[in-house]
């Protein structure tokens, strides 16, 4: 399918002021946000479920963790890319995020129960088994933290769903040393 990615000049009227929000709170508007505004629908959706899972308490690194899983999970070559970059930026080490990208969890064991937490929400569309839902806890995730990584798998979902629809979202220029492509 061939979706356009916009500007706030050729989007709908009603998504100019979510572009707007978007570029006040990023500094720019990423293409797969532009490529949403198409649908004022879509990308009201999307930058809700961005600001909520932005806003929640889990930490940065196993939200990230959980989003490269995602991305691995459902070959969404735009989430890998972006969530490795974040993690990048957040101080995680590069092997670690090579070895999450080649569908490995990481060596980190409350990382690691996310990861797998991530991966099977998306493979079993959320009809994980009482195992894994087990080894979170006894990682020390509290149910709270299950639930907002349930949020993030929502978004880094709906950037897969997106991206692989799209054929491909163009990656944004930040996000292109982390370009991934599933082995």
């Amino acid at each position: 399918m061939d979706l356009t990615i916009h500007t706030p000049d050729t989007a709908p009227a009603e998504s100019k002021a979510l572009l707007d929000g978007i570029a006040e709170d990023l500094g720019f508007v990423p293409n797969l946000a532009a490529t949403a505004a198409a649908s004022p629908t879509l990308l009201a959706g999307f930058d809700g479920l961005r600001r909520a899972v932005g806003s929640g308490a889990l930490d940065p690194v196993l939200r990230e963790t959980a989003g490269v899983a995602v991305g691995v999970a459902a070959d969404n070559r735009y989430g890998v890319a972006f969530h490795s970059t974040v993690l990048s930026g957040l101080g995680a080490d590069d092997g670690e995020i090579e070895r999450m990208r080649s569908g490995e969890p990481p060596a980190d064991p409350r990382a690691a129960a996310v990861y797998a937490l991530a991966r099977e929400l998306v493979l079993t569309r959320g009809k994980v088994a009482d195992g894994t839902v087990r080894r979170a806890t006894e990682a020390g995730l509290s149910l709270g933290e299950i639930l907002e990584i349930v949020a993030e798998c929502t978004f880094a979902g709906l950037v897969g769903v997106l991206d692989n629809l799209a054929g491909r979202v163009t990656l944004d220029e930040f996000l292109r040393p982390w370009a991934w492509t599933a082995a």
